[in-house]
C-alpha cells in the first residue's frame, strides 16, 4: 500500500467542495455543512502527527468528518449523554431503524461489547463471503481497504461507472444477508 504524504495548504482546494457535498447530504443544512467541514480541517490540523500514510489524505479527512458529523448528532440529540442516531440498512431510503445507545462511547468498552464486535465482523465477513467474486473484490477494496476509485479501476481494469454500480449492488447484497444474520 503507498505512503500517503499529507499537504493541509491544499485541503480547501483539493477537498472543500467533497467534503462539503459528503456532509450537506447528510445533515441537511449549508451552514451547518460549513461548519462541520470546517471543524473537519481543524481537527486535521491538530491530528497532523497521527497521520500515518496508510490512507489517502482524503480518505483520513472524511474519517474525521464522519465523527464530526456522529458528534453533530449525539449533541442535538443527547439527553443525559444517550444518542439516537438514525441508521438506515435498507435500499428504500425512506425506511430504517432508530437505535438508541448503540453510539457509545469508544472508551467504554466491555467484554459483552468486544464480543459483539467480533461477532458483528464474523458477521460481514460470513456475507462477503457470499457475494459473487468481483463484489466482494471491490467492496473489501473500496469500503474496508478504504481505497480509492481511481487505484481500484487501475487494478481490476473497469470503469469508475462500472465500480459504483457492483458496489450498489454489493451493499445490497450485503444489507440483505447483514439483516438475516445479524439484525
Amino acid at each position: 500500500m503507498p505512503n500517503h504524504q499529507i499537504n493541509p495548504n491544499k485541503w480547501i482546494d483539493l477537498y472543500s467542495d467533497y467534503l462539503f457535498n459528503y456532509t450537506i447530504s447528510r445533515v441537511n443544512d449549508r451552514e451547518i455543512a460549513k461548519d462541520l467541514v470546517q471543524d473537519a480541517f481543524f481537527a486535521g490540523l491538530k491530528s497532523m502527527k497521527n497521520f500515518k500514510g496508510e490512507a489517502s489524505e482524503r480518505t483520513w479527512l472524511i474519517s474525521i468528518l464522519k465523527r464530526k458529523i456522529i458528534d453533530y448528532y449525539r449533541k442535538i440529540n443527547s439527553n443525559k449523554g444517550k444518542a439516537e442516531v438514525r441508521m438506515s440498512y435498507s435500499a428504500d431510503e425512506n425506511e430504517g431503524d432508530w437505535l438508541e445507545e448503540r453510539v457509545a462511547d469508544p472508551f467504554d468498552k466491555t467484554a459483552e461489547d468486544v464480543i459483539e464486535n467480533t461477532e458483528l465482523g464474523d458477521a460481514i465477513y460470513d456475507c462477503l463471503s457470499k457475494l459473487p467474486e468481483k463484489q466482494a473484490t471491490v467492496f473489501r477494496m473500496k469500503t474496508i481497504e478504504g481505497l480509492e476509485t481511481e487505484t481500484i479501476c487501475n487494478e481490476l481494469n473497469i470503469t469508475a461507472s462500472n465500480l459504483w454500480v457492483i458496489i450498489h449492488r454489493a451493499r445490497i447484497s450485503m444489507a440483505e444477508c447483514m439483516e438475516k444474520n445479524w439484525f
